[in-house]
């Protein structure tokens, strides 16, 4: 079909491994609809025994979404490609809308890739796009009066890929090509594409960006947004290998929700990766989705050089003693909630039961958890209850059902600790240290990178 494709679907694809198959998340956009037929010639030629299904997501926003699902249907069709259209049902938000429906469609896309056994979706994500994200973050980093100059993590712009739900893979080949070019690709081959109206809205703070760029001067401040994001991009993943050594040499779990640092994580010279180690490690032992603020992290680091200390930073405390820095969840506004059959407890902890029993409640162990639990090291016994006085337990009325500390839960009951910050999107920049913490506090490892030529995804970052 796409004879005179063959270069560029082999350098789009080149880096990425289908040998499990792909599910395209297809709008009927031009840049959409290119990534498909390009991703279809090219498994065609390669791996013809891969399975390519596309998926449209009709987010019910406007009336005529549902015949725009159907012509992507169509021209799957003609194609002889699988199509699948899937809706975001139910009310919408009143603010946050953009927001919302990105969350909507990366959980119905995941949800599609799991049902076929497909481990990667390929979105149509291209350097236009990612030069609008550049510039809109560039734009909110200046406008944040707190923000530290030097947390420039949001200016590498979109990952080439990034782990979804830590289960699948959401793959963008197209970073590094022109929308105009795909557009003319589709036009020499007489293939229409839609367009959504949403994307000239200036309702919208990226149509409103598409549409200035499209200015004298927006040329030139693509090319300086690309520039910057690959400068930034490089920065961040060297940034992020450091701290995982960091993490590595460091740190220790000597108890569930305790992690132990020696007094040298913060008297060594890299202190910029210590306090990124810092930061990821503070986000996941308080549960939070953010990386802690880099001003107040890099404060509270200063005194941790200095001697002893406690305080409190993102819901963690930091309790810093001649015998190590100790991090653990503090203990106030922990989540008590009706058992359901998975759950992602107080952003720290996903809980999973074969069933729901009536009556069950999810809440904090409380202090008796330590009772049983017989600690490695030196670990101050206050530290230990603490720490595991947060961790979750099952409770049915009055009694506990203990899930930390070797207590008596039911065997159908699984408890894993997550990745906090790293829980719903990781992106690839970020591979090393989210490893290096997952193996730290026993989190599940990281699934296969989607790249070819690398077996796992915590072993390696794409550049």
């Amino acid at each position: 079909m796409f004879d005179t494709e063959t270069d560029l679907s082999d350098r789009l694809f080149q880096d990425f491994d289908f040998s499990h198959g792909a599910v395209a998340a297809v709008s009927g956009g031009s840049d959409s609809t290119a990534l498909l037929l390009l991703l279809k010639h090219h498994l065609d030629r390669t791996l013809p025994a891969a399975r390519l299904l596309a998926v449209t997501i009709d987010h019910d926003l406007r009336p005529s979404s549902a015949a725009e699902a159907q012509a992507v249907a169509r021209l799957c069709a003609e194609h002889g490609i699988a199509h699948r259209t899937l809706v975001w049902s139910g009310r919408k938000p009143s603010t946050g809308l953009p927001a919302a429906a990105r969350e909507a469609r990366y959980r119905l896309l995941a949800e599609a890739a799991e049902g076929e056994g497909i481990r990667t979706v390929v979105t149509g994500h291209t350097a236009d796009d990612q030069a609008e994200t550049v510039l809109m973050r560039q734009v909110r980093e200046e406008e944040a009066r707190d923000e530290d100059p030097r947390d420039g993590r949001g200016l590498a712009g979109m990952a080439p890929a990034t782990l979804y739900d830590w289960r699948v893979w959401i793959a963008r080949p197209l970073l590094a090509t022109r929308r105009a070019a795909l557009r003319e690709m589709l036009k020499r081959r007489g293939i229409g594409w839609t367009e959504d109206p949403t994307n000239v809205d200036r309702r919208f703070e990226r149509p409103r960006l598409r549409i200035s760029l499209a200015g004298r001067d927006g040329e030139a401040r693509f090319k300086e947004a690309i520039a910057k994001a690959g400068q930034a991009a490089a920065e961040r993943e060297k940034l992020g290998q450091r701290a995982a050594a960091l993490i590595g040499a460091f740190a220790s779990q000597p108890a569930p929700g305790l992690i132990r640092l020696d007094r040298d994580f913060a008297s060594g010279e890299d202190s910029e990766a210590a306090v990124y180690a810092f930061r990821i490690l503070l986000a996941t032992v308080g549960g939070v989705t953010f990386l802690v603020d880099e001003a107040r992290c890099r404060a509270l680091f200063e005194h941790l050089r200095s001697g002893t200390l406690c305080a409190t930073l993102s819901r963690t405390v930091v309790d810093a003693r001649r015998t190590g820095i100790f991090l653990h969840r503090e203990a106030r506004n922990l989540p008590a909630v009706p058992a359901a059959e998975q759950a992602l407890w107080d952003g720290r902890r996903r809980i999973t039961l074969s069933d729901r029993p009536s009556g069950l409640v999810i809440a904090p162990a409380g202090p008796g958890a330590a009772k049983r639990f017989t600690p490695e090291g030196d670990v101050p016994a206050s530290l230990l209850r603490k720490a595991l006085a947060a961790e979750p337990a099952l409770w049915r009325g009055g009694e506990r059902l203990d899930l930390a500390g070797g207590g008596a839960a039911p065997p159908a009951t699984a408890i894993v600790p997550a990745v906090s910050p790293f829980t719903r999107f990781l992106p690839s920049f970020d591979l090393r240290p989210a490893a290096a913490v997952a193996a730290l506090i026993g989190a599940p490892p990281l699934p296969p990178s989607p790249f070819r030529g690398h077996d796992r995804g915590g072993a390696w970052a794409k550049a």
